[in-house]
């Protein structure tokens, strides 16, 4: 059930909220909205879970305000979120940029509510290279897309959807899976990859002491493994699931893996399988 969540001052927020039981909170990738874990939503309830699917500011359903588009306005978006429905001990999923989110909340917000975390092809530690970090997308190429996003946004949408997953996904389900992006706005757009291209979390990670899982694509190339192994290097208490036959969307490429992983992890007394 869609609800509308005020997270700031003239800023509502579109927040799914389906079930009953334990919380699992998730954080969408760029530039999607929480409408890309649909077959979660379906699931999650059928054992006993509850799912809340967050739109982040400028995407979805949500409101799309010029400004607040950098990890700790949308951290503290998630922290609003979390304190408005009272969720306690929840597990939170944050997948391509919404694990990056989801990593500034942890340590900004102090892990407030966490009892798990999942980073599924994060964005972390960083999305782009530095002069000090060599793994990642060249900031030039992020460049690009910012360029092209200006020019015709639809087609640089459609050129980043193909790298998307592994497997050639049928028409119907590229069709919908456009229609998920282009439904955000195009200023929310721009300046979240602006975010993704300037962000830095390796003084964030080190702060994670919850039980944490760090799923990734072998074939990814939009977030490569490399980071994972970095993330891993920061987090050094996670278990580290490798998808060999995903790409970056491995929910899409292996959902059942996907979701038998995710199952196990968020049920409160439950190990992650070794998969």
């Amino acid at each position: 059930m869609g609800k509308r969540i005020e997270v700031e001052p003239g800023v509502m927020l579109n927040v799914e909220d389906v079930g009953q039981g334990d919380a699992v909170v998730f954080l969408h990738g760029w530039p999607a909205s929480s409408r890309m874990f649909e077959y979660q939503a379906m699931l999650l309830p059928r054992h006993g879970l509850r799912f809340v699917g967050i739109d982040f500011r400028g995407f979805g359903k949500s409101d799309a305000p010029w400004e607040g588009y950098g990890y700790d306005r949308m951290a503290d978006d998630v922290r609003a979120v979390v304190d408005a429905l009272a969720l306690e001990r929840f597990t939170l999923v944050g997948f391509s940029m919404g694990g990056a989110i989801a990593a500034r909340y942890m340590h900004r917000h102090r892990e407030h509510g966490v009892a798990r975390l999942i980073l599924a092809g994060a964005a972390a530690p960083r999305f782009t290279q530095a002069s000090d970090f060599t793994d990642g997308t060249p900031a030039q190429q992020v460049d690009a897309m910012l360029d092209d996003a200006h020019k015709d946004r639809p087609a640089m949408l459609e050129a980043f959807g193909k790298t998307f997953a592994d497997k050639k996904p049928s028409a119907p389900f590229a069709q919908w899976m456009s229609s998920i992006c282009l439904e955000s706005s195009a200023h929310g757009t721009v300046r979240a990859m602006e975010s993704l291209r300037n962000e830095d979390l390796r003084q964030d990670l080190p702060a994670i002491t919850v039980p944490t899982a760090l799923l990734q694509g072998m074939k990814d190339k939009i977030c490569p493994p490399e980071l994972a192994e970095r993330t891993h290097e920061l987090v050094p208490h996670a278990e580290l699931y490798r998808f060999e036959e995903s790409g970056h969307a491995m929910l899409f490429d292996e959902p059942a893996k996907f979701n038998e992983t995710l199952l196990a992890f968020a049920k409160p007394d439950a190990a992650v399988p070794r998969l």
